[in-house]
């Protein structure tokens, strides 16, 4: 038999509160200068996740595709706009073409999963659709600021074997290649991790929601199956791609290193 699901009042979300503060009473004693971070990120997850929850209830009624597509394009852009705060190079331009290589990736690996995978129909179903397109996006996005970040700090740090290789005759490819392979493999050590562990160490956010929901919990592997097949797949072609590119404006037409 199926037990009804417990409601989390506003009460009980205070009470949560209590956890926070925790941390912070850690920060401030040890003088770990995260009292405001913790601060700003509590405020920061009450509001994005309430104004998601409202957003999702009016999509859901709705049920328009356009207003899904719509919803997706900002996440990937929000996405790219976190990434762009992690990296801390400035010169090379990667915001442009790491928003069109993950708006094109992650629609045709969600349309994929969605369409095809999980059967919806419509495939823009907005229950199937934004939850994982948000899983793909999410993910992968941090797996993208690992590889530019790797890539680009390679690239200052191993200036002198790049060139040397560039001055022997190899092209920009050749004289950075075990740079880039050391990036991308950077990126996605995480999602592997997570394919070794999952069952074992954790369970994952969308299997425990769907249980705490009151989904079978065989269904729910299922699906969480389907997410983390998924998620390596994304990651491993967004780190690829978004690589790529960004290494090649690393380098001028004359195959000179222009990184600084």
């Amino acid at each position: 038999m199926t037990q009804p699901i417990i409601e989390i009042g506003p009460l009980q979300l205070a009470l949560c509160l209590v956890f926070v503060l925790l941390a912070g009473i850690t920060s401030f004693r040890y003088r770990l200068g995260l009292e405001k971070d913790l601060l700003i990120g509590t405020v920061r997850t009450f509001a994005q996740l309430f104004l998601m929850g409202f957003v999702l209830k009016f999509v859901f009624a709705v049920n328009v595709g356009w207003l899904v597509l719509l919803i997706f394009a900002v996440m990937v852009a929000a996405a790219v706009h976190t990434i762009r705060g992690r990296v801390k190079e400035r010169t090379i331009p990667f915001v442009v073409p790491t928003f069109i290589s993950m708006i094109i990736t992650y629609s045709l690996v969600s349309v994929l999963v969605t369409g095809v995978v999980v059967g919806a129909k419509p495939w823009w179903t907005p229950q199937y659709f934004i939850p994982l397109a948000g899983m793909i996006v999410g993910n992968s996005m941090t797996a993208i600021a690992i590889c530019l970040e790797r890539l680009f700090s390679d690239l200052k740090s191993r200036r002198a074997e790049v060139e040397m290789r560039l001055a022997a005759g190899a092209d920009y490819r050749e004289a950075s290649q075990d740079i880039l392979r050391g990036a991308i493999m950077a990126g996605m050590i995480p999602s592997i991790n997570s394919l070794m562990s999952v069952g074992l160490v954790s369970l994952p956010g969308m299997m425990t929601g769907q249980i705490l929901s009151g989904t079978d919990p065989l269904i729910a592997i299922r699906y969480q199956i389907v997410v983390m097949l998924m998620l390596v797949a994304s990651t491993s072609m967004g780190a690829l791609i978004v690589t790529n590119l960004a290494r090649k404006r690393c380098f001028s037409a004359a195959q000179r290193l222009v990184l600084r």
